[in-house]
């Protein structure tokens, strides 16, 4: 499954910008700019945590932000700013992530429970 969206004016909703991000099954593209363009990739293995940010605003207009944390030394932090089906597309991309890292047989290397281990080496 893919899905293709372009990130909207806050008012009404319009697709009048030049941001457009694409989630695969294999990543998350997003491709800006109008005369300079950037393209940002982050592969699905890579996302470690995925949030849904919905503004009033937003919600009146049926928008959301996504924001996907990452362990890319370049973008730790992925914003799909103000797309529709957002909670949609968040759920796929937990999923997905998840699916990921499963077929890599990578573990998500945070420093999860890790306060107080250099406390130890230093008890001598």
């Amino acid at each position: 499954m893919e899905y293709v969206e372009r990130k909207r004016l806050l008012f009404f909703g319009l697709p009048w910008t030049f941001t457009k991000y694409t989630v695969r099954e294999d990543d998350v593209v997003i491709n800006s700019g109008f005369l300079k363009t950037c393209e940002n990739n982050c592969y699905m293995y890579k996302i470690q945590d995925v949030e849904l940010q919905v503004s009033l605003m937003e919600r009146i207009f049926g928008l959301g932000t996504v924001v996907c944390y990452t362990g890319d030394t370049t973008h730790p932090r992925l914003l799909l700013e103000r797309i529709k089906n957002a909670k949609e597309i968040k759920d796929y991309i937990l999923k997905e992530s998840e699916e990921a890292r499963r077929k890599r047989r990578t573990l998500n290397t945070l420093n999860i429970g890790s306060e107080g281990i250099d406390d130890i080496d230093d008890r001598d």
